[in-house]
């Protein structure tokens, strides 16, 4: 009877821990990409969208999650927004998990030819999925009508906390919060020949790589050094508004407060957005006035010079 009662129990329990995998497998499940859709999309416009959305993958297999007021409500109104659950939802989006250090990759993807995202670019994408505790995706945002595209990226979140993924709502308020700077930013300074906003984000995401090797400890006077720092680095010095650099300081304050600092892939991720982004706008970053090149065009400078001078003498 004890063996029969003992055999009985090695079985549950063996079940019970079967049990419990397939239910981590199942919500830790990134196999299938997740494909977010805007609740106010029409039905043309839905399936315009998957087929946007599907062409960007392997295959047309997707996990598909509806995105809707009460979702904008749930991961954007903590941060500060005001949407309601009749708030409308176009932008959608197409997460795809990629392997273990490859990094935030974001394509804004035209709709019939159309860019129809107005507000955010792909780079604050790429930084405010970095600060939220998104790791290693593809993430493809559209929208079939023009719009500001926080849909989706409300979606991006509602999928991560799908497949298992939970992430930290002080983060997800930081990622907001960046993203609001930056865009507004960027907009401050639509049409100045010497910025572009691959500069700014690659200047935010330099700042977040050298603020993790410091700790969650670090001071906002380390801070305030690290982000004129790189403001320097990427010849934004003498563009940037004394507010506009005090506004990123204080979002990353607030990167530093939400607990980001805290995990260990926080810099791996930061290290690779700066890469992707200098990647992205090789063109940009090959005119930014590094040290190297401010001496090169010194030279010819003084070359000129030294010119006319022994011309004219």
């Amino acid at each position: 009877m004890k063996k029969l009662f003992s055999l009985f129990l090695s079985l549950f329990v063996l079940c019970t821990g079967i049990f419990a995998l397939a239910q981590n497998v199942q919500a830790d499940n990134w196999d299938t990409p997740v494909m977010t859709l805007g609740s106010s999309l029409t039905s043309e416009q839905r399936q315009g969208t998957i087929d946007v959305l599907s062409a960007k993958i392997h295959n047309n297999n997707s996990q598909q999650l509806t995105i809707t007021g009460d979702t904008l409500v749930k991961y954007l109104n903590p941060a500060g927004n005001n949407f309601t659950s009749n708030s409308g939802v176009w932008s959608s989006a197409l997460i795809e998990k990629t392997g273990r250090g490859s990094g935030i990759n974001v394509e804004i993807v035209s709709y019939n030819g159309k860019d129809n995202i107005t507000t955010i670019t792909a780079n604050q994408y790429r930084n405010a999925a970095v600060t939220a505790g998104i790791t290693d995706a593809n993430i493809y945002v559209t929208s079939a009508i023009p719009i500001d595209g926080s849909g989706a990226l409300a979606g991006v979140y509602a999928a991560f906390n799908q497949n298992g993924n939970t992430l930290n709502q002080n983060q997800v308020n930081a990622a907001q919060n960046e993203m609001g700077t930056l865009s507004k930013i960027t907009q401050q300074n639509e049409g100045e020949k010497n910025y572009s906003d691959a500069q700014l984000n690659n200047a935010v995401a330099q700042a977040k790589s050298d603020m993790a090797k410091i700790g969650p400890h670090i001071t906002i006077n380390q801070i305030t050094n690290i982000v004129n720092n790189t403001i320097k680095d990427n010849n934004l010095q003498n563009v940037l508004s004394d507010n506009q650099k005090q506004q990123i300081i204080n979002l990353l304050v607030n990167v530093r407060d939400s607990g980001a600092l805290n995990h260990g892939d926080f810099k791996d991720q930061a290290n690779k957005l700066s890469d992707t982004i200098k990647d992205k706008a090789q063109g940009i970053f090959n005119k930014v006035n590094t040290p190297q090149n401010q001496n090169l065009l010194q030279q010819i400078w003084n070359g000129i010079v030294n010119f006319f001078y022994n011309l004219f003498h």
